[in-house]
């Protein structure tokens, strides 16, 4: 099949299959109503592998197809669009499925769990002659065009570095949800379901976003600190250092806060500060001789930015080029040495939410940010640089 470039005739609403539409899959199933709703897209099919009930299908979304096959489904319905939400170490394989049919992928993060099966699906991608949009929906912010003016015009003057906080709570059900999660490798095969890698990876795609970071050439080292309050393999309490051709970027992330708030990056300058609320399209300017100043922002849906590339030559948001330099962390993760358990005293249990909390871990991640240092450096008792990965 011959891939439909942007001057050929679309036709709208143009017809979608969604592969993984239980767990997160559910919020692909009501932003595909809303499009449909529209007049954008027409919802075709639905891969899983035990068919969705009736009941589980948003009302106005019809009786979609539904097969645990992709490509025969792909097939049967004529689908232009395939909207992959399944588990990161089938990422590749259905991307691909996909576009050797000539079906433009929109594709959940983390993209791939490894470098080298990046390389494979971006390849692939290429190859085949289709579009594919990676879905970090931070990036489809109005808010990081918005930043990124307001660094070109020099309103904090020479940037210095981006931290990044993430302090999000999850209970036990959350590593349950699925045989995959909290997995670094499952029967031989990577998975790197962590804090940074996956719940919240929005944190260094966006920084690298706003300092124009995209291929891994970009990246000259990352330092890694990979520690697990609850019993799986991942991590889920973490920090990370990248040095960069533009200035370093630091992250602390957990996913056993004591307060969960919203995550954040903070551009540091010498002369004033850009806070980015990315899930709230949210921005605070703070610079020397100003008052704060607060904006709101639009934002751009992936899956319409991937339509309109398709219908008018738009340029698409998140390319797979666009996630090289973020790949390049996931690798460092899972090359790194496993995560360490914090010691019994550095964590309790909440009875009433069934989660872990590590005391004081709000503020330590928020310290991350602000000075772009590690856990170790910042002081956290059961931190210690020997413990740092550097690659």
């Amino acid at each position: 099949m011959t891939a439909m470039t942007p001057t050929d005739t679309l036709t709208t609403p143009v017809p979608v299959v969604l592969a993984g539409a239980r767990g997160h899959g559910r919020w692909h199933l009501d932003n595909i109503r809303r499009l449909q709703r529209a007049g954008r897209v027409r919802l075709a099919g639905i891969c899983e592998l035990t068919p969705l009930a009736a009941e589980e299908i948003p009302d106005g979304l019809g009786t979609p197809a539904q097969s645990p096959d992709l490509g025969a489904l792909l097939d049967r319905t004529g689908a232009r669009i395939a909207v992959l939400c399944t588990p990161i170490p089938t990422h590749t394989d259905l991307a691909l499925t996909a576009a050797r049919r000539g079906v433009h992928v929109l594709l959940e993060k983390p993209p791939t769990p490894s470098y080298a099966e990046f390389r494979r699906l971006a390849d692939g991608i290429a190859e085949a002659g289709v579009a594919c949009q990676i879905g970090f929906q931070s990036l489809g912010s109005h808010a990081v065009p918005a930043i990124r003016a307001l660094l070109a015009d020099g309103a904090i003057g020479e940037v210095t570095g981006i931290g990044g906080a993430g302090a999000w709570a999850r209970d036990e059900a959350y590593y349950r949800r699925a045989p995959w999660a909290g997995r670094r490798r499952m029967n031989g095969t990577d998975v790197v379901d962590g804090v940074l890698t996956n719940p919240l990876a929005h944190i260094t795609a966006t920084a690298f976003a706003l300092l124009g970071i995209t291929g891994a050439d970009d990246v000259t080292g990352i330092e890694t600190e990979l520690w697990r309050a609850n019993a799986i393999e991942a991590d889920d309490t973490s920090c990370l250092r990248v040095r960069t051709r533009r200035g370093p970027v630091a992250v602390g992330a957990t996913l056993c806060a004591e307060h969960p708030d919203e995550p954040y990056v903070v551009v540091h300058g010498r002369s004033g500060r850009i806070t980015f609320w990315y899930k709230q399209d949210r921005v605070l300017l703070q610079r020397a001789g100003h008052g704060p100043e607060e904006t709101e922002h639009g934002r751009t849906d992936l899956l319409d930015n991937l339509v309109d590339h398709l219908s008018t030559g738009a340029g698409l948001l998140v390319p797979p080029p666009a996630t090289d330099a973020f790949m390049r962390v996931v690798e460092t993760v899972r090359t790194a040495p496993d995560p360490r358990p914090l010691p019994a005293g550095a964590w309790r249990t909440d009875p009433r939410e069934r989660r872990r909390i590590v005391p004081g871990v709000d503020a330590l991640v928020a310290a991350v940010a602000d000075t772009l240092s590690l856990y170790s450096e910042l002081g956290a008792p059961w931190a210690s640089r020997k413990e740092t990965s550097t690659a």
